[in-house]
């Protein structure tokens, strides 16, 4: 699968010892290991739990198994500092959270995990003297104030809360950071979150099943790598404020995507119903992209097409699950 993560690969002499990675076993935590991995720069994973199967997509069972895991609590500062300080972490790619569901059915470890887990990745930096931290912020946050176009929730509150928060960290202490807004992600890995509609489309499709994909109209289209490459960027030199930055990737509809799906597998049961998501799909990515200043851009076709071939080669490895 060396091919999915070719185009973000990053010289390991812009890092001056281990990143360790927060909710590595998510799906841009999953991409983030996999181009560190292939990169040669040393890093380190940080779950609730040992769970591999998203790497293992793009590394392999034997890369996967190969990585540095530590399992903890993000709500446990005591742990997570032990981890970052036996480990040297020089720096730290901050994504675990509870999504929108899980938040609205457990406002307060919501809170916990969301709010209280990236006061602990901003208190070991500051402790530490760390100047290289990115953070998963959200597109949620256009949801604030309530009672707008975009939809409020409480996880986009969290979110919110924790822009907020890494600013007073930067003004108090001076603990520098870049908070990334990742819009909506697809790709291999992408498997949880009604968003992640169209990427569960693409591997039905492969595996010869029907599917409906519940909505329709324009989305952004935030391919894996792209985000991910993101998160590794922010952390390639030491910081000089709390920046906060949107990134959306491509701008299309449900309906162009499913016609370029209907290219790679013209025979597919793929259907779209329902009325387009209450998010912005055509998010400012130029104040990112200049901030960063290489960051490579996926159009929808090549992501599609690069997540089709990738199902095509777990589906003969017999790898491939409806929400790979």
């Amino acid at each position: 699968m060396d091919f999915l993560t070719d185009a973000f690969l990053v010289d390991p002499e812009t890092f001056d010892g281990p990143v360790l990675v927060t909710g590595a076993g998510g799906c841009i935590g999953a991409w983030v290991l996999a181009i560190l991995t292939r990169s040669s720069v040393p890093v380190v994973a940080f779950d609730l739990r040992d769970d591999r199967r998203r790497p293992s997509l793009m590394l392999g069972e034997e890369g996967a198994a190969a990585l540095t895991w530590e399992t903890g609590d993000i709500a446990d500062a005591r742990r997570l500092t032990e981890v970052a300080e036996r480990h040297g972490i020089r720096s730290i790619i901050h994504l675990a959270g509870l999504q929108v569901p899980f938040c609205k059915a457990n406002p307060a470890a919501g809170a916990r995990v969301n709010v209280e887990g990236t006061i602990n990745v901003l208190e070991i930096a500051r402790h530490a003297g760390l100047k290289r931290i990115a953070y998963a912020s959200s597109s949620a946050v256009h949801g604030m104030p309530p009672g707008g176009p975009v939809l409020a929730t409480l996880y986009g509150a969290y979110k919110l809360a924790n822009e907020y928060t890494a600013k007073v960290f930067w003004l108090d202490w001076g603990v520098p950071s870049v908070g990334i807004r990742p819009n909506v992600v697809y790709g291999v890995a992408r498997d949880q979150g009604m968003s992640a509609s169209f990427t569960v489309a693409i591997a039905k499709a492969v595996l010869g099943e029907a599917y409906e994909i519940p909505f329709n109209g324009p989305i952004s289209w935030l391919y894996g790598g792209e985000a991910a490459s993101a998160f590794i960027g922010a952390v390639r030199r030491d910081g000089d404020e709390a920046h906060v930055f949107d990134l959306n990737g491509g701008s299309e509809t449900i309906e162009n995507g499913l016609k370029i799906l209907s290219e790679l597998e013209p025979d597919h049961g793929i259907s779209i119903s329902g009325q387009p998501l209450a998010i912005p799909h055509d998010l400012d990515d130029e104040p990112i992209r200049a901030h960063l200043g290489d960051l490579p851009s996926i159009s929808p076709r090549h992501g599609i097409e690069q997540t089709h071939r990738a199902f095509q080669m777990l589906r003969s490895q017999d790898r491939l699950t409806a929400t790979a």
